[in-house]
């Protein structure tokens, strides 16, 4: 904890941490406001699992995209102009009573629109610390997010079935906007400028560690968004149950991130901690009392901060600095398709067998994660004793002979 502490005193971490987080919070609002207002609607969660999905798929397809243009037009440009679009369509969402196909079009416009809040500030990290800082920086930063899994399911749980899910909506558009403008002014996004990729679009893909973080992330999310939909399935109606379950596996995540920040990242790091989550997942299987599945979600919690923080710093550890806000945005679009494919399944597993079905999803996204990360363990970095932060650009100095 010392080490954290002399981490924010660091210039200007303090405060870039807590303007994305609030800036990111609707993240951990959204799908479950989406969820709760769709199935009150239509009456089923399968059609809500549909609205996530289209949404999700936007945001997939539009991560590389957006992340890829903050090289190009600059930071706070692409910020602004995603944060407004993104506002109207979820407010489209709240107030419209519209048949179900324009319902997953303006979640798709959502999705294309969402921020780049997360690729803008991993790629501003590394150029505020040193490289001795850095690792421990994105398990901070994986941890603290858990604030988010913590605090945004309890309060758009009790706003939508307290008041209505109207609400919940508009008020994820005000947290956005404001979240999103305090982010937009921070110093840090005049200091840091992201240099033009010179590579062609994707090319980054190519880095193996790139890649396995985009299919790890992808198995991760999708076993997280099923179990978000299972706990709502089976806790949601009349209480705040659901989101309270759902903070006790965000606990878990904060403090198993809290913990690895010590913890060097080694090829076996990743097949370690995706072991965690899925021990747990697999336990929640046995029972739907609430008290076994909230114990069994804060030992899966606990390796999922640990998860996201190793697939930041072997990424960052892997590409050129020019590729770090691209590299994320794939690395982000492999969680969003996670969350789509976990949503969807998990949905319509709900209609058809009941909640459980939702946590057996759940348990085999992540079984299959730990399988994909010990059979491919040979393409993540080893960063033992070794600087993580991203490759240095190079170019050709013209040298002038007589």
């Amino acid at each position: 904890m010392a080490g954290y502490r002399d981490l924010l005193r660091t210039p200007g971490v303090g405060r870039i941490i807590a303007a994305q987080l609030t800036a990111r919070f609707p993240s951990g609002m959204t799908s479950l406001a989406i969820l709760l207002h769709i199935q009150h609607i239509t009456g089923s969660y399968g059609a809500a699992g549909l609205v996530l999905a289209a949404a999700s798929i936007g945001q997939a397809v539009a991560g590389p995209i957006t992340s890829r243009w903050m090289g190009l037009w600059g930071m706070r440009q692409v910020l602004t102009l995603t944060t407004l679009i993104c506002a109207a369509s979820i407010i489209g969402i709240a107030v419209l009573e519209v048949p179900l196909p324009v319902f997953m079009t303006l979640g798709m416009i959502a999705g294309l629109s969402t921020p780049p809040v997360q690729p803008a500030v991993r790629t501003i990290y590394p150029k505020m610390v040193n490289s001795r800082q850095l690792t421990p920086l994105f398990s901070l930063d994986a941890s603290l997010q858990e604030i988010i899994w913590i605090l945004a399911p309890v309060v758009v749980t009790f706003v939508s079935t307290q008041i209505s899910t109207v609400v919940g909506l508009l008020l994820i558009v005000v947290i956005l906007i404001g979240g999103g403008a305090w982010f937009i002014a921070s110093p840090e996004l005049g200091r840091v400028r992201i240099p033009r990729s010179k590579r062609r679009f994707g090319k980054v893909l190519a880095r193996p560690a790139v890649l396995l973080g985009t299919v790890i992330g992808f198995l991760l999310v999708g076993a997280t968004a099923a179990v978000e939909a299972g706990v709502v399935a089976t806790f949601g109606k009349g209480g705040i149950e659901a989101g309270v379950v759902l903070a006790v596996f965000s606990v878990g995540s904060l403090v198993g991130g809290l913990v690895s920040g010590g913890i060097a990242v080694s090829r076996w790091a990743m097949a370690r901690r995706m072991g965690i989550v899925t021990i747990g997942l697999v336990v929640t299987t046995i029972s739907l009392n609430v008290w076994w599945i909230s114990g069994s979600l804060l030992v899966a919690g606990i390796g999922v901060a640990p998860v996201f923080a190793a697939v930041s710093a072997m990424t960052t550890a892997s590409v050129k600095f020019s590729d770090t806000a691209e590299a994320f945005g794939w690395v982000n679009m492999g969680q969003l398709i996670g969350a789509a494919a976990g949503s969807a399944v998990a949905g319509f597993l709900i209609d058809g067998m009941g909640p459980g079905g939702a946590y057996w999803t759940a348990a085999i996204f992540a079984a299959v994660g730990v399988l994909v990360a010990v059979v491919f363990r040979g393409g993540f970095p080893d960063l033992r004793g070794r600087d993580p932060s991203p490759l240095p650009d190079t170019t050709t100095i013209p040298i002038q002979t007589v």
